[in-house]
């Protein structure tokens, strides 16, 4: 199975080395290979030091792609990730 969805940077510091570290902890916990983009560029959702590299500032969109038996499940939780701003109090 295979899920993709748009969402929007809000937090104010956007996809920065905490949120990264928060992403990839939460991208782990699935079955399923989960890729970012950003314009022209790709990450793997895993890897803080892929996500750090998409420059993903507030106001940006990404797209998330998810693959595998928990594609689904895993883009709710990390769309909701993102929807609540990483957890980040602004």
């Amino acid at each position: 199975m295979c899920y993709e969805d748009t969402f929007l940077i809000q937090n104010k510091c956007g996809l920065h080395a905490r949120a990264a570290t928060v992403l990839a902890q939460l991208a782990i916990k699935f079955d399923a290979k989960i890729t970012l983009y950003q314009d022209d560029r790709e990450a793997a959702g895993d890897s803080v030091l892929a996500l750090l590299l998409l420059e993903s500032s507030q106001g940006k969109y990404v797209r998330i792609k998810c693959e595998g038996p928990d594609a689904q499940s895993a883009l709710n939780a990390i769309g909701t990730l993102i929807e609540q701003k990483f957890h980040e109090q602004e």
